[in-house]
């Protein structure tokens, strides 16, 4: 099976890029805190302690938690879409006698063998940014003169085999429907999709709300004198929040574009018709457009009103949380945080665009132009973003309240509204424009081979 995972990843390379960098930025995350944990453990107790500032471990543990988590999420989310755009292959696969083992096999192989493609650079990315890292933080006082980032190879092992463990987990819930139905029906599923979320799914959907709404709870209830426990409480609750969105995606989607797309088709009744018909009708596919975007603003969102609220905020909570290094900090794991959520956006709306060939190549037969079907395309561009800014907006909003509470007393956080105008354009650059470039390609060549090929 390593030699056919092997042959996979030479023919369609492309179908694994987006797989690839994701594994990537979830190796050189792990291995930046996984060096940082390793210097402060192998520094002297009396040089670790030669600082004011709140320690490496504090502080590598404070990015890490959440940037680990949002690294995984990419990764899960990429490798998905890996799979949707094999989902034609490994039903024939099936038909031709494959079982289901040897498909979930050939599956982890695929994802083994694209984690060790990477394992090298992302490690050797990770050690650097490590270094840089403590070199910053030395530099505003923030860790001891005497730390050192050790050359051992273990926070790369460590890094290669957590992601190593979350891929081949991913792959096996993402396997399990190909491998599990027929094979006659495998195949009509390639080419299919079941539009509304199971019952287990909207009430895994209540449950980690639930859960997100305990961690924001928590956020709010603490006191001034813990604003940076309180933050942290909120941005994870805020991350918390994003996964119920994406478990309960496409019902929410589909509710929300109902109600966004009727400007669509008065503005424009031809291409603004057929985009809202086609968000209603294929809401995974819509909520896998929207997640990413919701990701994207509702991380940036979260922590630039968190920021602003610290600043604004009174007494003692103002002064330990707005001074010029917390805001530094602040501003590198929003970056951090912000370069993970573009990158599963553009992988998302690259995938999902791309995937769509063969229902590009139909249209066309039926009398569709090209320019036609970029309009349709720009409509469900302009729609999805709409629907993840708004989602992403929401959540922020929530996860910002908490934190207000617990700075000032009141819900009402500061709102940098020159800040989210960027946040919305920042997301609009990286949407439409990819769903265009992608639509651009998706509409070319013969129709009639494409339709007879599966798009591939």
């Amino acid at each position: 099976m390593i030699l056919l995972a092997l042959g996979q990843l030479r023919r369609r390379p492309a179908a694994f890029v987006g797989l690839a960098v994701a594994l990537f930025l979830a190796v050189a995350t792990l291995t930046l805190f996984g060096s940082l944990f390793a210097a402060h453990i192998t520094t002297p107790a009396a040089a670790r302690e030669a600082t004011t500032g709140p320690g490496l471990m504090v502080i590598a543990g404070a990015f890490g938690e959440i940037a680990v988590l949002v690294a995984f999420f990419v990764v899960v989310n990429a490798l998905g879409f890996a799979l949707r755009r094999q989902h034609r292959e490994l039903a024939l696969l099936r038909t031709i006698a494959a079982t289901p083992r040897q498909v979930r096999r050939l599956v982890r192989g695929e994802v083994v063998l694209t984690t060790l493609l990477v394992a090298v650079p992302g490690g050797a990315v990770g050690t650097a940014a490590a270094q840089g890292f403590l070199t910053e933080l030395q530099r505003r006082e923030m860790a001891a003169p005497g730390v050192r980032v050790p050359g051992t190879p273990v926070p790369v092992s460590v890094a290669l085999a957590v992601a190593l463990a979350v891929g081949l987990t991913a792959s096996a819930v993402a396997a399990r429907r190909i491998s599990r139905i027929a094979p006659a029906a495998a195949l009509t599923a390639s080419v299919t999709e079941h539009g509304r979320a199971g019952a287990p799914r909207l009430l895994a959907a209540v449950g980690v709300l639930v859960g997100g709404g305990l961690l924001l709870r928590l956020a709010a209830t603490r006191t001034a004198e813990q604003v940076d426990k309180a933050g942290q409480a909120a941005l994870l609750g805020s991350l918390v929040l994003l996964v119920a969105v994406a478990l309960a995606g496409p019902l929410v989607a589909r509710v929300l574009a109902a109600g966004l797309g009727t400007p669509v088709r008065v503005l424009a009744p031809g291409a603004g018709w057929l985009a809202d018909a086609n968000l209603r009708g294929y809401a995974r596919r819509l909520s896998s457009a929207v997640v990413p975007v919701a990701l994207l603003v509702g991380l940036s969102g979260t922590m630039l009103m968190m920021t602003s609220t610290a600043r604004h905020a009174a007494g003692t909570a103002a002064s330990s949380v707005t001074s010029a290094t917390d805001v530094w900090l602040r501003q590198a794991e929003l970056a951090l945080l912000v370069c993970f959520a573009a990158v599963s956006t553009v992988n998302t709306l690259v995938a999902v665009t791309a995937e769509r060939r063969r229902e590009f190549a139909l249209l066309r037969l039926v009398g569709a132009t090209r320019s036609q079907l970029l309009r349709m395309l720009t409509a469900e561009a302009v729609l999805t973003t709409a629907v993840g800014v708004l989602l992403g907006m929401t959540v922020a909003g929530a996860a910002s309240a908490a934190f207000s509470t617990a700075v000032n007393g009141s819900p009402s956080p500061s709102l940098p509204v020159a800040d989210c105008w960027w946040i919305v354009a920042g997301a609009t650059v990286l949407t439409v424009p990819g769903i265009l470039a992608t639509g651009l390609w998706a509409v070319r060549g013969p129709a009639a081979e494409l339709v007879g090929g599966g798009g591939d």
